[in-house]
Parts: C-alpha cells; structure tokens; sequence
C-alpha cells in the first residue's frame, strides 16, 4: 500500500465505531417503534417494509426474520418487503412510473392496522413519500428508520427512529442493528423469546 493512501477498513471502522458509541440515545425511540410493530402483529396485523438500493436489501432482510425466525423457534410472523417482487415492480413501474412503485403496492395489499416501514438514508424518495401518504390513508402505521435529518418523509411517519449521521454506509450499518433490535424486541414483546413459549 502506498504510504499516503487512505486506510480505507481503519477509516470507515472509526466512522462506524464513533457513530454506534452514541446510539444509546436512540434506544426510547427504538423500544417504541418496535411496540407499534408488536401491536400490528397482535392484532393481526402485517408489517410491510419498503426502501431503496441497499435500504431494499434491509427490507428484505427484516421481512425474513419477521417470517422465518430471529432467534427462537416461534410461529412465522407477518412480514412483507414491497420490493421482492420484480413484476410488480416492472408492472407499475412501467405503467404509472418508479414514484408509484411502493405506493401501489401499498394500497392494493395494506389494510388498516397493518404497520409500514420505510427506510432511508435521506428521507427524500418520492417514492417512499407517496407510500408513506398512501399509508396515512388507509389507516396503516408508518414508521421510518431514516438517516441525516430524516428529511420530508420524518413528517410523514406516526413514529420514526433517526441515525444522526450523513455518510450513507454508516447509516445503513446503523439501520440494520436496527432492524434486528426490532426483531428481537417483537419476539419478546409478543413471548417468543424463551424457547417452547411460541404461541
């Protein structure tokens, strides 16, 4: 390596270091987002989750421990990433433009009482913003896992958890810690987390 190159993998570990150091913070904000996913899911509910780029990949990830399994045996919770399904996605895509992707989806299969997270790092996706506002609509939970500032998409959410940082990797680090706190605090709010209890 060069003498003068950047230690890229030093680099973004002090970035990544520095800026879990103080989410502490976020932990009221996390244990009450992760109480409204519980409610929807106790009352029949199902938690749709939408994103772009590498927040997609997060949507997807949370939707399969929601329905596979996070830590402990337990009945397949519901849990949907609105960006899986590529024709679908093409579909509207296409005919009704990349703004109306989510929001589509979200009034075709959300029903009130359902939750809905939108994750992004900017909180500026129209996309995500006519789904958020289509949410409101119907009666569905909206909670964002944002990033920066959050953005115009942070007024749109019931509740909403954001990572005070603006370099995009960290935040989406952040976010997934995230998600999986989440996932851990649903199985326990809704008694799974001991194994042998799962309803």
């Amino acid at each position: 390596m060069h003498p003068s190159a950047p230690d890229v993998y030093l680099s973004a570990l002090h970035e990544h270091l520095a800026l879990f150091a103080g989410l502490q913070a976020l932990q009221p904000g996390v244990e009450q987002t992760a109480a409204r996913l519980a409610r929807a899911l106790q009352q029949g509910g199902k938690v749709m989750l939408c994103g772009n780029g590498g927040s997609a990949a997060d949507s997807q990830h949370i939707a399969a421990e929601l329905t596979g399994r996070f830590v402990h045996d337990r009945r397949p919770l519901g849990g949907l990433a609105l960006s899986t399904d590529s024709s679908a996605l093409t579909c509207i895509g296409n005919d009704y433009g990349f703004d109306a992707v989510f929001e589509r989806q979200v009034r075709g299969l959300g029903r009130a009482g359902d939750a809905l997270v939108l994750i992004s790092t900017s909180g500026r996706s129209p996309n995500l913003l006519r789904a958020a506002q289509a949410a409101r609509d119907l009666g569905i939970t909206t909670i964002g896992l944002l990033g920066r500032d959050g953005g115009p998409l942070l007024a749109l959410c019931d509740d909403a958890v954001v990572v005070p940082a603006t370099v995009t990797a960290r935040i989406q680090e952040a976010h997934i810690f995230i998600g999986h706190c989440w996932c851990g605090l649903v199985e326990q709010a809704l008694g799974v987390d001991v194994p042998g209890t799962a309803p």
